[in-house]
């Protein structure tokens, strides 16, 4: 098992890895864009395109582009972050002929017709009222706007009712254009199959209308430090909740610092499962919530440590609270060898069962090369993990847990006045 990178003139990059031990292939094309390259105007134009692009091509309908899938078996979808849009299906090894040309059709001759655009629209707006229905998934989108601010960081996956229903098709069409360049791509495979046949086919399947005949360099996004407007202590969405949703966090380490490993241990130290320390300390010792937990995320040039809990509007405030005690505990004595112990247990245990199928093998190799320009070699990662040690947590949990806090809320408060009192 290993992973080959091929890159073409054009710039596009290829990056595989060979499993023979399966029956399954993982086709997945990254496009290097997401929210963060968009302006107000077109707030939401990267994942409403990620829809449209499933909607027909000069050669299928929407019905033969997921009935082509289907009928063998295999599984097709895709996915929109903040810095990157994901392609991906996942069939038997003998269809990998079919993934690549169904997947690469979408990528170079979607029509993006005014009339899909103005039936998807419906779609979109349907799953941001979806979103604004779940406090526990809209918490997430108000702790990145009132950390980030009106910035490109800040603002929704999503976009907003009023900037997709005045997006246009034009407006659509010519992002998807401008965007969506060999240069920019990054086509990743895992599973039972050949490297160089995988090129083989990406090329052809690629080469539609000249989309290949371009000279170009990869394109990877600059490690540059994200500039961000005032951020506010707290921020609130008021709603008649049985629960109240928190998410309390702070600046934590970019991308490609190389102290993210630690960061993710502190995390699972912190947040990561049932014996993490805020789960035994809010659960299981004082049973405030049923839902408890924490993650690092990294951007390029930004990053965020935070901490979820559900529960009583009225135990909110002891909640946060405890959060705090316990962040500022670590911040200063660090935690013991055993609770790092286990959680870089949790970690190297979680990583390697997540290379258990094609799929996972496929978003690895492809988020890696999207993101970094290359792929780390999994043990690598493995020997990275087991490298942190407590000076290491003690450090960064001393530099990152002491930082300037933000809370969002979603629930039914009147006012931050109390919350806000706390974070003093």
């Amino acid at each position: 098992m290993s992973v080959r990178r091929t890159v073409l003139p054009s710039g596009l990059r290829i990056v595989t890895e060979e499993v023979d031990s399966v029956r399954s292939a993982a086709f997945g094309i990254w496009v290097n864009v997401g929210s963060r390259d968009e302006s107000p105007a077109v707030a939401g134009a990267s994942h409403f395109l990620e829809h449209l692009l499933f909607k027909g091509t000069q050669r299928r309908t929407a019905l033969e582009i997921s009935s082509s899938i289907e009928s063998v078996g295999g599984e097709m979808n895709a996915f929109t972050s903040k810095e990157y849009t994901c392609f991906y299906a996942r069939v038997i090894d003998t269809d990998l002929p079919l993934a690549i040309d169904v997947i690469c059709d979408l990528i170079t001759s979607s029509l993006v017709s005014a009339l899909d655009v103005d039936a998807e629209r419906k779609v979109v707006l349907e799953e941001i009222a979806m979103r604004d229905d779940d406090p526990s998934d809209l918490i997430h989108d108000l702790y990145a706007q009132t950390y980030f601010g009106d910035t490109q960081l800040g603002r929704p996956i999503l976009g907003t009712t009023e900037s997709i229903s005045q997006m246009s098709r034009t407006s659509v069409f010519n992002y998807y254009k401008k965007r969506y360049l060999p240069q920019d791509l990054v086509v990743a495979v895992a599973g039972n199959i050949k490297h160089k046949r995988v090129v083989e086919m990406v090329e052809g399947a690629l080469s539609t209308d000249g989309f290949l005949d371009v000279t170009g360099a990869p394109v990877i996004r600059a490690n540059t430090p994200v500039k961000k407007s005032a951020q506010k202590s707290v921020g609130l969405i008021a709603r008649t909740t049985e629960q109240a949703h928190m998410f309390y966090g702070m600046e934590g380490v970019a991308r490609h610092d190389d102290r993210r490993f630690a960061m993710g241990i502190l995390a699972s130290a912190l947040g990561g499962g049932m014996s993490s320390r805020l789960f035994q300390e809010i659960r299981e010792k004082r049973g405030l919530a049923y839902s408890v937990y924490a993650y690092a995320q990294q951007f390029a040039g930004s990053g965020q440590i935070g901490f979820y809990a559900g529960c009583k509007p009225a135990k909110a405030i002891e909640v946060l609270e405890i959060i705090r005690q316990v962040l500022a505990d670590v911040a200063e004595n660090g935690m013991s060898h055993e609770e790092i112990e286990r959680a870089k247990g949790a970690v190297r245990g979680s990583l390697v069962l997540s290379q258990e199928d094609s799929g996972s093998r496929m978003s690895r190799i492809g988020k890696n090369e999207i993101v970094y320009g290359h792929v780390m070699g999994f043990d690598d990662i493995l020997k990275a993990v087991s490298k942190v040690n407590e000076a290491d947590i003690r450090e960064i949990a001393g530099t990152y847990l002491t930082k300037t806090p933000t809370l969002a809320l979603v629930g039914p408060f009147k006012s931050t006045t109390k919350f806000e009192k706390v974070l003093r």
